[in-house]
Order: C-alpha cells, then structure tokens, then sequence
C-alpha cells in the first residue's frame, strides 16, 4: 500500500475533500490576507500616517499571545464538541472579525478588539487542520464480537435503555457504576454461539483484508503521512489564493472608483463573507465524521460517559458507564504522552520547528534584504518596518518576495513527496523524512545567515541565495508535513496497537466449544463472551483535539521565541542571527530525531537476536 499514490482512508470522499478544500485550503489564507492588508486599514480607514508599524507589530503580537491560548482550549472543546463544530464556529468568527475590523474607528481598542477575535477564530481553524487527521485515517471500530442481527439490536436496545435511565438519575460526580442486569430477550447459548463462530471468523477475516488492517497499523500511519502531504500542499494553495485573488481586491475596487478607504472596506467585506461560506461548506461536508457521532454541545455541562456492555452467561445485559476524563486531565494526559511517545514527541518539536520556520520566511528575509540595501546605500527605508520597505525601497521588496515567493514555490512542490517519504518508510521509521528535513533546515538557514549578498538576480554570490531560499522552503514544509503524519500515527496507534491480532480472534472463536462455559477458574459472574478488547481501545483518539492544541501550542512557542530573541540579536549582534537561531532549532530536531530512530533500530535489532536465540 505504500506504492498508493493518494490514501486509503476511512473517512467519505466528501468528508475527505471537505477537510482539504476547507479546513485546511483556508485555514491560512485569511491569516495572510489580513497580515498583509491590516496596515491599509490603520492608514486608510483609520486614517493614522504615524507609527503604523508600532501598531501592526503590537496588533500581530496581540494576535500571536491571544493564539498561544486559544488553540488548546479549541482543542479540548473539539474533544466534547467535535471537529467540525469547532472548525465552523472558528470561520465564522473570523467572518465577523473581517467585517468588524474595518468598522474601527481607532487602533485601541477597537481594532485591537477585532484583531483578537480574528486570532480566536484562527486558532479554531488552524487547531482543526491538526485535529480533523486523524479521524480522516483511523482504523474503523473492530467489530470483536460480530453478533447476529438480532443479537445485536437486543443488546444495542437494552444499552441505550439503561444509559438513559443511568444518566437520567445521575450526577457527574460518580465513577464506575455496573447497572443493574436486565434479562435478555434471546438468550445466548453454547450451541447457537458455537454454530456462529466460524462465520464470525470469515467476516472478520474478510473485512480485515478489506480494510487493511494490519496488527502494527501500517497502513493507517501510511495513509496519516500521505494526507499530510496534501494538507501541506492544499495549505499552500491556500496562501496563493489570498496573494492572487484576496489581495488585489482593494486596487481593482479602486481602479473602478471607489476611495481607499471605501476600497478596502468592501475587500473585507467580500473576504469575510467567503469565510461564512466556508463554515457552511463544511457544516455541511463533516456530517458523521468517523469517531465524531457522539459529540455533542450538551458535554460542555453534561459529563459524557464512555460505555462497556457484556453479557453473562444467563443473556444478561450488563452495562458500565465511566465518565470521561476533565479538561484538566485532558490537557496533562496531552502534554505526557509528549515525553511517553516518540511520535507525539517528535510532532511537537516539528511543529516548534515548522511555525517557526514559517515566521523566519516571512518576516525576516524582507527585513534581511532590506537591511543588506541600507547597508549598501542602495535604499534609505527603516529596515524594522515592513510598511516602509514597501514604500521607500521598492527594489528590496520586490527582491523580498521574489525570495520569499521562491521558498513557497518550494514548498509547495515539495509537499507530497514528504507525504509520499513518510508513507514508504513507514514501518516504525517514518521518523527520517523529518530527519532530512531538519538537515536540510541547518544547511539552508546557515548558508542563508552567512550570505553576503542577497539577491540572487544581480551580483556575485547570487546564486547562493537562490540555494538557500530553495532549501528553507524544503525545509519548512518538510517539518510541517512529517510532523502532522507523526502526531496522527501517534494519535491512531495508541488504538490499532490495541487492536486484536487476527491469530487472536481465531483463538477467541475456536475456544468456545462444547463443555466450555467460561473462565477455567468457574467464575460465576464471568461473560460467556470473551471481553478481551472491550475495554475503550480508542481513548487516545479521543484526545486527539487537546493534542493538536499542544501541538500548536508548541507552535506559537517556537513563533513567539524566535520574534523576540531573533529580533534582538538581529539588532544587537547580526541581521542574519533570527537564521542562525532557526539552524539552531533544526539541529535539536535533527538530535530528537536521530536519538528516537537510533534507539527503535536498536530496540528492533535485540528483539531480532532474542528471537533468533529463542528458535536455536
């Protein structure tokens, strides 16, 4: 399956393109569109000419602080609410935020106001892109006990008869309550389950083979590294459709009459209407999302139960509830499985890595080029203020993002082939595509730091950018792509690794013969029905929005760090240290990477020699 050009997955074709052409093709394009249109709103409709880019600067901050916030508490909510309540609430709230921030009247607080709401919205989405990924890919529910039809519904009716009346007559302050036994309409005896378990056996067989389950989850995490390819390339996408159809709004509306100011404010409008279609699409697109059916707004107040029911050997229903973990717990099972699983570890430091990458190409090259043209005389612009670089040094602009422009392009290429990497090693080393890409990383923004000339059109050495921008790219959407496909394998695998093996459920199926009544102990109160696996196999799943809001929690972390620290050394000591400091970050990737690959290939050579030993 890993010759596959496009995934396997679990999910609807239009639940798979609903994810891509919504949640994720937008869920940077509005970012994009306001960060580079937020300044023709301070100086157009605000009307104030001095110390804009004071006021952009604090209003992204305001953004970036407001986010580092956000994205868990988003990611808890989806955990209750689901994914898709989450990421229709985030884009409409970015649809009012557009329209609002063009109603400010002043910088403080109205703008800033609209600005922060527009960052809540925004988290929800970007927190979604992370969270909806797994769900697209993970093995559906095994179906362990495969019960005749009537079997089935028998037990499905008196469970949903007994939660209603447990939760009907319960508080949320109770743990693990057995309800009462209830007599069962069909009994299940030895005979019938004897006379059934070979076609059990068959379905089961047969629908593992259909859905390709393999006991170590290879597929699954396969099928996670190449849709997170896609992801990448559709979150690319997105950004040129804010750059080519979003942004040229205000000149076109201007060019038919309209004032700046006027101009800009119907730009906004049409944008944010855009976002409510967006939130309609996929309101629409998401409905029944595998592992979603039971989210539902009425678990912010009501605690949800997880559910186990059995039968014993008289037919007798019995029932567990058990109340799903707090917000709290959420949050701290989260941020342990950072320092308990590989793949959730090395998620989180590809995710500090990537966003912060993201920052160093778009806001310190422009800064790193323009200061090259002051320090040259070519250009007498404030090289800490992008809004007069534009003005005041159009050539290094221009220069900024034909590089910048590069490095996407880049990127954008390159962004399948990570997902296409990280599917066809991914038999418990889909760790090294991240690997190269922190190589990559060190290389580009070293190189990119110690360049003495910047433009790769005109001069000596110009090719040497050209390089450089060509490897950051690389390197930025390969931490991207390989650390989304780590943390969804680590969110899946804490279920498939729970999965019987097939070898099991022949084992289950055939030691339930004649004279077999149970337990060998006797015990009275044992099922007749083997429960092995009946406990909740998919409790990581189910935490899979609180570890995407770590995961971009970790993200702003590495945003914020490298803003202030590069920022000051780019001051203080060299305009090439904010790339020295993003060569610094992909090396400590790079040492995570290899101590976890090195010590699996470890682990899986003693296993082999302890296993040969075993057969001599």
């Amino acid at each position: 399956m890993a010759s596959r050009i496009f995934p396997k997955l679990t999910a609807s074709g239009l639940q798979a393109t609903t994810y891509l052409l919504g949640i994720a093709l937008f869920s940077i394009s509005f970012l994009v569109f306001l960060n580079s249109s937020i300044s023709f709103v301070v100086t157009d409709v605000i009307g104030q000419k001095k110390h804009v880019g004071d006021a952009v600067g604090t209003l992204g901050f305001a953004d970036e602080l407001l986010a580092l916030v956000a994205c868990p508490l988003w990611g808890m909510l989806s955990d209750r609410i689901g994914v898709r309540t989450v990421a229709v609430i985030g884009y409409c709230i970015i649809g009012v935020s557009l329209i609002g921030l063009v109603q400010s009247e002043n910088v403080y607080p109205e703008l800033l106001l609209g600005r922060l709401g527009f960052s809540l919205g925004g988290a929800a989405c970007s927190t979604m892109v992370t969270a909806c990924l797994p769900a697209m890919v993970a093995q559906k529910p095994e179906q362990q006990d495969r019960q005749a039809p009537e079997e089935q519904g028998l037990a499905n009716g008196h469970a949903a008869r007994l939660r209603e009346e447990e939760r009907q007559g319960r508080s949320s302050s109770i743990g693990h309550v057995t309800s009462p036994s209830v007599s069962s309409e069909l009994t299940i005896t030895q005979t019938r389950w004897t006379s059934r378990s070979r076609s059990r056996q068959e379905d089961c067989d047969e629908n593992d083979q259909a859905d390709g389950v393999g006991v170590d989850g290879t597929q699954t995490a396969a099928g996670a590294s190449q849709l997170a390819g896609f992801v990448g390339l559709f979150t690319g996408a997105g950004a040129l459709i804010a750059l080519l159809l979003f942004l040229p709004l205000p000149a076109k509306f201007q060019h038919d009459g309209q004032k700046p100011a006027q101009a800009v404010q119907t730009s906004f409008y049409i944008v944010g209407a855009i976002a409510f279609c967006v939130a309609i699409f996929i309101f629409l697109g998401l409905r029944h999302l595998p592992g979603e059916e039971e989210k539902r707004f009425s678990a912010l107040w009501n605690t949800p139960y997880d559910e186990s029911t059995e039968m014993d050997p008289e037919g007798h229903v019995h029932i567990t509830l058990t109340p799903a973990p707090s917000y709290l717990s959420q949050v701290s099972k989260s941020v342990r499985l950072g320092f308990t699983d590989s793949s959730i570890a090395l998620g989180y430091i590809g995710g500090f890595v990537a966003r912060a990458s993201s920052v160093g190409i778009s806001l310190f090259i422009p800064l790193f080029v323009n200061a090259y043209f002051v320090r040259n005389g070519l250009c007498t612009s404030n090289p800490d203020n992008l809004t007069d670089i534009k003005r005041n040094c159009e050539r290094a602009y221009t220069l900024a993002a034909a590089l910048t422009g590069i490095a996407e392009t880049a990127a954008l290429i390159c962004a399948p082939i990570f997902g296409w990497l990280g599917s066809t090693v991914v038999k418990g080393r889909s760790e090294w595509p991240l690997l190269g890409a922190a190589v990559i990383g060190v290389a580009g923004y070293t190189a990119f730091g110690f360049l003495e000339n910047p433009d790769a059109f005109h001069g000596e050495g110009g090719k040497w950018a050209f390089i450089a921008v060509i490897a950051v790219g690389i390197s930025q959407i390969g931490s991207i792509v390989c650390s989304l496909g780590l943390l969804s394998r680590g969110i899946n695998n804490g279920s498939v690794s729970k999965k019987r093996r097939p070898s099991d459920r022949k084992r289950d199926s055939t030691s339930f013969r004649p004279g077999h009544v149970g337990p060998v102990e006797g015990d009275e109160t044992a099922a007749l029905l083997s429960t092995e696996g009946s406990d909740s196999n998919s409790a990581r799943s189910r935490l899979k929005g609180t570890i995407a809001g770590i995961y971009s929690l970790s993200g702003g972390a590495g945003i914020l760090l490298l803003t202030k620290l590069g920022g000051a050394l780019f001051d203080s000591w060299t305009p090439g240290a904010p790339f020295f400091l993003l060569a610094i970050f992909n090396g400590v990737l790079f040492v995570a990477v290899a101590a976890v690959g090195g010590g699996s290939a470890l682990v899986r050579s003693r296993a082999r020699l302890h296993t040969h030993s075993d057969t001599e």
